[in-house]
């Protein structure tokens, strides 16, 4: 049984940074909203609680239990979480007269205490908040100021450890972070720090076989790294009872159907290949509504998928590559992190196919994902792929799908990609891909005027696709892309660059 500790999410936009943070220091973690409390057992070796857009003092301010929380283990207040457990304690918090925001240098009352052991007795932090705690409960002390606030951190005493601190040590900007993460996790909590590739690996592969069984499997394999790398845990667990389709939805990138397989096959992966261009073009003819696509598409697919799956003998369960962002992305409660969009692994089948669903990945962030298909020894051509939407390149074509708008574009982000891989950038970024877009402009070729399609460009750095912002290519580099897919592509004519971040854009445009 592995330690873990709970992240309850108030809404602040850094939760996911305090997982991910602990995921670094090898503690596995999970994040629950705070009014979906899962039930308290004994793998649950500490409690964090995050920040959140909120003020402790409003009407409707999210608030818990926190008598049964500080009974069963340690606990660490995070800005909001911090005023939280002052004010029901019985300290005051009140609306700061300067709301303050970004770097500040914080003082230790002393370091002596497990939280700031190893931190030095300044350290720069990050804050984020508009109230503050003026005073607090009896049973309270304070361990750190700075020159703005004189209650940045607190202990309680009496049963567990409780600390509180009104910065964010999730944050890269504050220095010493980790350290204080570490602390809690290790010293105060107890935990092992053995969340690594190898331990998942061994675990889940346990996991698959209790739950599984005799039972066959079936997997719709993409070629992108989170099918193959739940593809691979299977294999180990159940060898040939697990069955692989690969869809070619003729919307994959230029010759990615034949490749793909080719790989699959060198890793004896039990898969079958089916050509269902055709029946995705009918699917999304006339059709320009990003969403319109996504639903044709997937309509299609488990219309196809169905219909092999239904070949295969004593098929009971669906293998998908699910992952954490997924799950997290997916959960709407009144207050913490808005769902942005749906996502086509989570929220369940249709029932008429009358499949278990089985998702080996759901626990992992992308990057862990990686390491631990390097681990099962995952080709490094598709261990190091860029990630690909679902629906493909039909929402890298901005409006109605065809067969010749495909191809144009297929052929396009070839040359992209191809080109990054030249110049040494592709394992710099995080996404690359090209977008047809729905406009013609004019040009000039051979002394001729040409009235020809538009191709964008998008490349963004990230770790797990949360958040992005776009790669800064040399300009020499953007140029060799441009004139290569000017003079080889016919059809198009000009090449644009975007540099938006994502917030407020999105990675892909639809």
């Amino acid at each position: 049984m592995t330690d873990k500790i709970l992240v309850l999410d108030f809404g602040s936009q850094y939760t996911q940074l305090i997982a991910r943070r602990l995921r670094e220091l090898f503690v596995y973690c999970e994040i629950y909203p705070y009014n979906q409390i899962p039930e308290l057992s004994i793998d649950i070796k500490g409690i964090i609680l995050s920040g959140s857009p909120c003020s402790v003092n409003e009407k409707d301010a999210p608030m818990i239990d926190l008598d049964s929380l500080l009974a069963f283990c340690p606990v660490l207040g995070i800005c909001y979480g911090a005023q939280l457990l002052a004010k029901v304690y019985g300290g005051t918090v009140s609306r700061s007269d300067h709301r303050e925001y970004g770097r500040a240098m914080m003082q230790l009352g002393s370091s002596n205490n497990d939280l700031f052991n190893g931190l030095n007795l300044e350290s720069q932090v990050w804050m984020s908040h508009g109230d503050t705690i003026v005073s607090l409960p009896s049973n309270a002390h304070i361990i750190a100021h700075t020159t703005a606030i004189p209650i940045a951190a607190f202990s309680m005493v009496g049963g567990f450890p409780v600390y509180g601190i009104q910065f964010h040590p999730e944050v890269y900007h504050s220095t010493e972070g980790a350290v204080l993460l570490k602390n809690f996790a290790y010293t105060i909590c107890g935990c092992l720090g053995d969340w690594t590739p190898g331990h998942f690996i061994d675990e889940t592969i346990q996991s698959i076989r209790n739950t599984v069984g005799n039972d066959t499997v079936i997997l719709g394999l993409s070629g992108g790294v989170d099918s193959s790398v739940a593809a691979l845990l299977l294999h180990k667990a159940i060898g040939k009872k697990l069955h692989c389709i690969f869809i070619d939805n003729g919307l994959l990138r230029k010759n990615e159907f034949e490749s793909v397989q080719k790989v699959y096959s060198q890793l004896d992966l039990n898969v079958t290949g089916i050509d269902a261009t055709q029946q995705f073009y009918t699917a999304l003819k006339g059709l320009s509504d990003p969403e319109a696509k996504r639903k044709a598409i997937g309509r299609v697919f488990i219309d196809v998928f169905q219909v092999e799956s239904l070949k295969i003998p004593n098929a009971n369960w669906l293998a998908q590559g699910t992952i954490y962002p997924d799950v997290i992305e997916s959960v709407s409660v009144n207050g913490p992190s808005a769902t942005i969009k749906s996502h086509h692994n989570v929220g369940g089948l249709p029932e008429k196919m009358n499949l278990k669903i089985i998702e080996p990945l759901r626990s992992l962030f992308k990057d862990e994902v990686r390491r631990v298909g390097d681990a099962l020894g995952l080709p490094q051509e598709i261990l190091n792929r860029h990630p690909f939407p679902g629906p493909g390149l039909s929402i890298r074509i901005l409006g109605d799908i065809s067969a010749e708008k495909v191809c144009l574009l297929q052929e396009a982000d070839s040359i992209y990609i191809q080109k990054l891989h030249e110049h040494g950038w592709y394992d710099k970024i995080w996404q690359a891909g090209a977008i047809l877009l729905p406009i013609r402009s004019v040009g000039v070729m051979g002394d001729e005027r040409t009235y020809e399609q538009v191709i964008a460009l998008r490349a963004v750095s990230s770790t797990d696709g949360m958040t992005a912002d776009w790669v800064h290519l040399p300009y020499e580099i953007l140029s060799d892309i441009s004139n290569t897919i000017i003079n080889k592509v016919k059809g198009i004519n000009r090449v644009v660059y975007d540099i938006s971040s994502k917030p407020p854009a999105t990675i892909e445009w639809e």
